[in-house]
């Protein structure tokens, strides 16, 4: 029974209340397992706010016309999984080099190619930072509970409009398919935030300008204000350039300004990492998993925390590195060969001792392995 307040909610339908609380206006998807219902809840829920939900032939052309309708002004999401995801990329490369705002929900099962559509996996990792070709900028965050997927596919409206970038929301089949008493407050319109619009001099006007804060405005459609949009490598007027010191300009642009607004992006969760000597990182299910092991590492006088980076690219390095200070050792779960994993031995002070525990069979890891594993390291 839920308690005065609460509500029981899945993890998918708190992904598209959290869409339709941070403004969003316009969803186009295909239906694929294990995000379906995230689609299903948007058709219910957008035509209540003057919303659109188209469902589209495919999964290019739902990427496509979130992109287009991102382009006339909308805030827009779509959904996927594994595959599906795959087939977005390209039309994400494009919103990632055109800046136009949108978010992405991938809701990860296991693979690859259609894998196991109903068992869970973290295996896109690696794919949502470097799925499409290019150095593109990318943020993607990572819930890790049912009222976590509301207010970060809240932030992820936030982050992508004021930056300009596309935002992936990403999480196991587990928590998508969670149900948790939750409370979900309606953020005020104060906490969000809308893309910054051209109201200058149309003369003037350059639609990739460099700003101070290397996010440059954006022109809405029917101002006035002449805009071309491309693919292609482009100079601050938006026409494409082949020129090698423009190139590079426009190109480093895009991967600075999120470094730039690093304070603004980086998120992350630290659980008893003080004094561990044995840091755990995880993101998803297995965090989840991973804070019930500590919990027992301690009561056996094992120092043992967690670390858990809620946005996962870019990694919050800093929290990282004062995370693991004192530590001699790091593990790191996840549903996959090793992906996080990589990122972690790249980041990682030297003589920090990193191991891997993985599953790819569809099955969660459970808290009981993250314990024996611990206790490994721990001798």
């Amino acid at each position: 029974m839920s308690q005065p307040g609460l509500s029981n909610v899945q993890g998918n339908h708190a992904c598209a209340l959290g869409a339709v609380a941070a403004g969003c206006k316009f969803f186009a998807g295909y239906p694929i397992t294990p995000s379906s219902e995230v689609a299903e809840r948007m058709a219910a829920e957008l035509p209540g706010v003057d919303g659109v939900f188209i469902q589209m032939e495919d999964e290019i052309a739902s990427m496509g016309a979130v992109v287009g309708a991102s382009m006339g002004g909308a805030k827009s999401m779509t959904a996927t999984s594994g595959p599906g995801f795959s087939l977005k990329q390209e039309n994400l490369g494009y919103a990632a080099q055109a800046e136009i705002p949108c978010v992405v929900i991938n809701v990860m099962r296991g693979g690859p190619s259609t894998g196991m559509p109903t068992r869970p996996s973290q295996g896109d990792i690696m794919q949502a930072r470097w799925g499409t070709h290019g150095d593109h900028p990318i943020i993607v965050v990572a819930p890790a509970s049912v009222k976590e997927i509301f207010s970060e596919t809240v932030r992820a409206f936030n982050l992508s409009e004021r930056l300009r970038v596309p935002v992936i929301v990403l999480y196991d089949e587990v928590i998508g398919h969670l149900v948790e008493s939750v409370d979900l407050q309606t953020p005020s319109p104060d906490a969000l935030s809308t893309r910054a619009w051209a109201d200058g001099p149309k003369a003037d006007y350059q639609p990739y300008a460099v700003t101070d804060d290397l996010v440059p405005p954006m022109a809405r459609p029917g101002d006035g204000y002449r805009v071309h949009t491309t693919g292609l490598t482009h100079d601050e007027t938006g026409f494409p350039t082949q020129d090698p010191a423009t190139a590079a300009q426009s190109t480093m642009r895009l991967l600075d300004k999120l470094e730039h607004h690093r304070d603004l992006i980086d998120s992350s969760e630290s659980l008893h990492c003080d004094d561990a000597e044995i840091v755990v990182v995880a993101i998803g299910i297995c965090a989840r998993a991973t804070a019930t092991a500590v919990a027992a590492l301690r009561d056996k006088g094992v120092k043992a925390g967690l670390f858990r980076p809620i946005t996962l690219w870019p990694f919050p390095e800093r929290a990282y590195t004062e995370a693991t200070a004192n530590a001699k050792a790091v593990l790191v779960p996840e549903m996959n060969a090793g992906q996080m994993i990589l990122e972690v031995q790249r980041i990682s002070r030297g003589g920090l001792d990193i191991h891997g525990l993985n599953a790819v069979d569809g099955e969660a890891i459970e808290p009981a392995r993250i314990v024996e594993h611990v206790e490994e390291l721990a001798r």
